[in-house]
């Protein structure tokens, strides 16, 4: 029996699955709109920018005001800078920066 390769999940998919999860303990139902990434470098990091459209089902003034600071465990990746750009409506657009470790 032939199988396909595994691959890892990229930093995007791995931080939206988090968020989603982190958003679901919490009570609240997310769901992710858009979500686009981009390779990232300075001169001693490689990582990703992400920019991401979620839309939330309840009140989620707390849970928005904890995410700057929020802990995410993310394999192979750290969450170096979340930031919430907008929210209302709703909607919740977010920028976040994440940097890739070995």
């Amino acid at each position: 029996m032939k199988m396909a390769p595994l691959t890892r999940a990229d930093a995007g998919t791995l931080l939206a699955r988090a968020l989603v999860a982190d958003a679901a303990r919490r009570g609240l139902a997310v769901t992710v709109r858009d979500w686009r990434s981009h390779p990232w470098a300075s001169a001693t990091f490689v990582g990703s920018r992400h920019v991401a459209i979620l839309v939330v089902e309840g009140d989620a003034a707390a849970w928005l005001a904890a995410l700057p600071e929020a802990e995410f465990g993310l394999r192979g990746h750290i969450v170096a800078d979340l930031v919430v750009a907008r929210a209302g409506d709703g909607q919740i657009d977010l920028q976040a920066l994440t940097l890739d470790y070995a």
